[in-house]
């Protein structure tokens, strides 16, 4: 599940957001806002039973995918377009 709020200006907060048991283990939202660095937006459990992160990002194209532990990379269905080279999210 993909969530957007807007902030000031141009920005807009995105919360990426999974059921707790999907995917292996530590999961991370890597994408071209973080240079698909494995580790910097980790989702955190949350009391609600689902584990998130929230990364704010300008206005754009932005392309994303999960990677799981043991190198599992997954995709979110909730994305603006899912296809062969991961998930495209435009804010």
């Amino acid at each position: 599940m993909i969530r957007r709020s807007r902030l000031f200006g141009s920005k807009t907060r995105v919360t990426f957001s999974l059921p707790a048991d999907d995917g292996p283990g530590v999961v991370s939202v890597v994408g071209t806002f973080n240079d698909w660095t494995p580790g910097r937006h980790q989702l955190q459990p949350r009391r609600d039973g689902t584990r998130s992160v929230s990364v704010t990002l300008p206005p754009g194209e932005h392309r994303f995918r999960y990677l799981g532990s043991g190198g599992r990379w997954f995709d979110d269905h909730g994305a603006d377009l899912v296809d062969p080279a991961g998930c495209t999210l435009r804010v």
